[in-house]
């Protein structure tokens, strides 16, 4: 009887949104960094599956709208950027600089790690895109032939290492500008490193969301160039 409830797409999009808010409720009251919602809303959504036999296939597919919107969410960071553009314009030199820099390193430190480990060529080409933001990273993942979920999964969880790490990484290296500090969880960390970083300062938060949108556009375009140097 309960999972005749739940078998259908606005309880599966409840269960998605109900579970996030529970996630942010606790880790507001709690005051603990390490509780990111996302750490809580993925096990109690895995368990709440298992427990009612629901496919995940199903799940996934009740919420497209939610991936779809991914997309949208980014570009609204676009309202940032026009608010603070004097200063991304001052900075740019430094900005694109950064960006390809964290980006080389990104697709290098993946292809070194899975070489010195023995691993398939699959993890490469899954791995490769796991510094930019998820709906790119997939579409990277595919056309190399990768496998999409171990993406998704790369990029969650260095989203969630960004965002609940970074800022202690930063304090402790004694990076106090809002532009470097925005570059460094924008390349880093994404969208979950992006919405950290907002909370920072709004100059962060439009220089990390900037970031978001040149490290896809940089990644897509140095990942074939670097597979065709050192071929899989």
């Amino acid at each position: 009887m309960i999972r005749e409830i739940f078998m259908n797409v606005p309880m599966m999009l409840v269960l998605t949104i109900g579970s996030y808010l529970l996630g942010l409720w606790i880790k507001n009251k709690s005051g603990i960094s390490l509780l990111h919602p996302f750490l809580i809303c993925i096990p109690v959504i895995v368990s709440i599956l298992k427990v009612l036999d629901i496919p995940c296939s199903f799940y996934m597919e009740s919420n497209r709208l939610i991936e779809f919107l991914l997309g949208p969410c980014v570009v609204s960071l676009g309202l940032l950027l026009y608010d603070h553009i004097a200063t991304i314009r001052k900075n740019m030199v430094s900005i694109l600089v950064s960006v390809t820099a964290g980006s080389i390193t990104g697709i290098g430190s993946v292809y070194i790690l899975c070489r010195m480990f023995s691993l398939d060529d699959i993890f490469i080409k899954s791995l490769e895109p796991k510094s930019v933001t998820t709906p790119i990273a997939m579409d990277l993942s595919a056309m190399l032939g990768g496998n999409t979920s171990l993406t998704a999964v790369s990029v969650v969880l260095c989203g969630f290492i960004g965002a609940v790490f970074g800022p202690a990484i930063l304090r402790i290296f004694r990076i106090k500008t809002p532009v470097a500090r925005g570059l460094a969880m924008g390349c880093a960390a994404h969208g979950l490193g992006t919405s950290r970083a907002i909370e920072n300062s709004a100059v962060e938060g439009a220089v990390s969301g900037l970031a978001i949108a040149l490290m896809g556009l940089m990644t897509a375009i140095l990942v074939p160039l670097f597979n065709m140097v050192f071929p899989l």
